[in-house]
């Protein structure tokens, strides 16, 4: 109850701000609203090939994507930090042509954007092994007030962005949206992905950075996002264990999600676990990762690109299906072995118990709109320069 009162006051606050500010001219200015980052970063950086028209970001709390300051007007948006810089980031809002946003943003619900405003969702995942939005299963608890709120803020979106119809067909399902708001344009951020001279550049920077890889293949666990473990991360791997059997030959990148905290790598194994949390871009460690380790996260989705092995660590399978909606054919859906255990994770990888052709069924069930020109697509689109080669929001004829 006091939670909901508090996020009432908030959005009354917001509403009224942004009424004034809607006062205003509008502008032919882009807006985007960080949280993640890259795929806005990957927009905007193509739109500023082009358009000179004013781009400007408002960068949450928690998003640790690096922007370069010289090219885009990066304005701190957070409340109770920054307040000057969050009422400038609310006038901006109010008077832009277009809003980008990268996730659930709650201050939708309390802007009602002028007609000439087009709002488009760049969510963060190519795909979903859990539930979300109106499928949520945790919305069974929620009021019927904060149920409402959600919806307005999902019908805030003119466009979501999407790298494939199974995404259409999830979005559709999870914010409620229509065939004609969905935008086929694939995925921004895994343009990097066939990128194949960034990869040589990555490769050489992380060698420079951590020589004691000398050669070794490099192993990338990417665990996602759990309430628990938010500020006192508990990892469950053996580390121990996967030193013992593997480290003549790899080494193991831990990637942690941008909201833990609280995660310190062992000394003992120094030469063979590096933390690589703060990391600008997980794409471009993706780059250079030969064999994923993930879970419930939607970072499989877009590595399948690369046609590379993946092994998926659920050890909390069933907890997670009841507490946080996993999909009910999680373990037929996955492209890789699902293991319970390290010791299924060092056998796997030391038999090469992997499928690539699943992988790559799987790559083109998920990317058929992210072939490497999906920032450019959207550019176009954003800009109405000309039309992209990719169909974007024709209704199918199913």
């Amino acid at each position: 109850m006091a939670r909901e009162f508090a996020i009432s006051i908030y959005l009354f606050v917001f509403r009224v701000l942004f009424s004034i500010f809607k006062l205003y001219p509008q502008k032919k200015k882009t807006v985007a609203v960080s949280s993640f980052g890259d795929n806005i970063a990957f927009t905007v950086n193509y739109l500023q090939n082009l358009t000179d028209e004013e781009i400007v970001i408002l960068q949450e709390l928690n998003s640790k994507f690096k922007f370069d300051s010289n090219k885009h007007n990066i304005i701190p948006f957070d409340m109770k930090k920054h307040p000057v810089a969050y009422v400038k980031g609310i006038y901006h809002l109010a008077t832009a042509s277009t809003v980008l946003v990268d996730t659930y943003q709650g201050f939708l619900a309390s802007t009602n954007f002028r007609s000439g405003t087009t709002c488009i969702q760049l969510w963060h995942a190519a795909g979903a092994l859990k539930q979300f939005g109106l499928e949520d299963p945790s919305n069974q608890y929620r009021s019927k007030r904060a149920l409402d709120r959600f919806k307005r803020v999902y019908s805030r979106f003119d466009y979501t962005v999407v790298g494939s119809e199974k995404m259409a067909d999830t979005f559709k399902r999870s914010f409620g949206l229509t065939d004609n708001r969905i935008l086929r344009t694939g995925i921004p951020r895994s343009d990097l992905l066939y990128d194949v001279n960034h990869r040589d550049e990555v490769y050489q920077s992380i060698n420079q950075q951590f020589p004691e890889i000398n050669g070794r293949k490099i192993i990338l666990y990417t665990p996602t996002f759990r309430d628990e473990h938010l500020s006192n991360y508990q990892l469950e791997l053996d580390i121990k264990q996967m030193y013992q059997s593997l480290s003549d030959e790899y080494v193991l990148f831990i990637k942690l999600h941008p909201a833990v905290t609280g995660f310190i790598t062992n000394d003992l194994f120094e030469d063979f676990v590096f933390d690589l949390s703060d990391y600008k871009d997980t794409n471009e460690l993706l780059l250079i990762t030969d064999i994923l380790i993930s879970d419930y996260s939607s970072i499989p989705f877009e590595y399948a690109i690369m046609e590379k092995p993946m092994i998926f660590f659920a050890y909390d399978m069933q907890e997670y299906k009841i507490t946080n909606g996993l999909i009910h054919d999680y373990e037929d859906h996955v492209p890789g072995p699902v293991v319970g255990s390290t010791f299924e994770i060092v056998r796997i990888i030391q038999e090469q118990d992997f499928s690539i052709e699943k992988v790559s069924a799987f790559r083109d069930s998920w990317n058929e709109y992210s072939n490497g020109n999906a920032s450019r697509e959207l550019a176009l689109f954003l800009t109405d320069t000309e039309e992209p080669k990719q169909h974007k929001v024709l209704a199918r004829a199913d």
